[in-house]
């Protein structure tokens, strides 16, 4: 499906299996019967190539709002601005709220985001205060949606594309690392922080920091964010 519509198609489940749907004209139907050997029709209603913005809300943590373009930000407090576009991070995934959760606990300084996403923690983190702020991301649609959301939101960021477990990352107050937990004991590993932020795993994984030691932990829907120093 990812090869005939990589646009995108909605996944709908079911009591007795998972429903694919693609909104396409009568070739994408032909497609789908040579590569399926059958699919069914069914005319949508105008309006349907906007469908996917109903899955996306704003998300509210503290005096921090985090939204899409077409959502309407409140006139108080910290606004952040979020175009998902095709990279990961929008504010409304656990992992992210979780990070940011221990990110405004945390005395305001030089900031570092390894995998940044769409950079919702860097942007967020920069109206917070954090500076200056610099996000790491191996995906060129990562790179470029961070850019697009630091120029809407109107903070200034150092972006760059490369893999953050073999660069030389500076030293920073503040370490982000919302991604897998081989690759924050990898960043973990390479890093030089007073504060060290890390998500992207279950509540059930431990990570494995020999330079660092946990003071925090938190969880949300089954997924975990610790908070972590230098070892003493």
């Amino acid at each position: 499906m990812i090869d005939l519509f990589p646009q995108g198609f909605e996944e709908l489940e079911h009591g007795d299996g998972v429903e694919l749907v693609a909104y396409t004209d009568a070739r994408g139907e032909e497609l789908l019967w040579q590569a399926f050997g059958h699919a069914s029709a069914t005319a949508v209603d105008e309006g349907w190539e906007h469908r996917w913005r109903m899955f996306h809300r704003p998300v509210e943590i503290g005096d921090l709002w985090i939204g899409a373009p077409w959502h309407e930000a409140p006139s108080n407090g910290v606004s952040v601005v979020i175009d998902p576009g095709r990279a990961f991070g929008t504010g409304s995934h656990a992992t992210t709220r979780l990070v940011l959760q221990l990110v405004m606990k945390l005395e305001r300084g030089s900031l570092l985001d390894v995998g940044c996403g769409s950079g919702v923690v860097s942007i967020a983190a920069a109206k917070l205060g954090f500076g200056p702020i610099t996000a790491w991301d191996l995906d060129e649609n990562a790179v470029e949606a961070t850019r697009r959301n630091a120029m809407a939101n109107d903070v200034e960021l150092d972006v760059r594309r490369g893999d953050g477990t073999a660069v030389d990352l500076e030293p920073v107050d503040v370490c982000v690392a919302n991604v897998t937990l081989e690759v924050v004991e990898r960043v973990a590993a390479r890093v030089r922080c007073a504060h060290l932020v890390t998500s992207g795993y279950l509540l059930s994984d431990e990570p494995q920091l020999s330079s660092f030691e946990r003071i925090e932990r938190i969880g949300e829907e089954g997924w975990a964010a610790d908070l972590f120093r230098p070892a003493q």
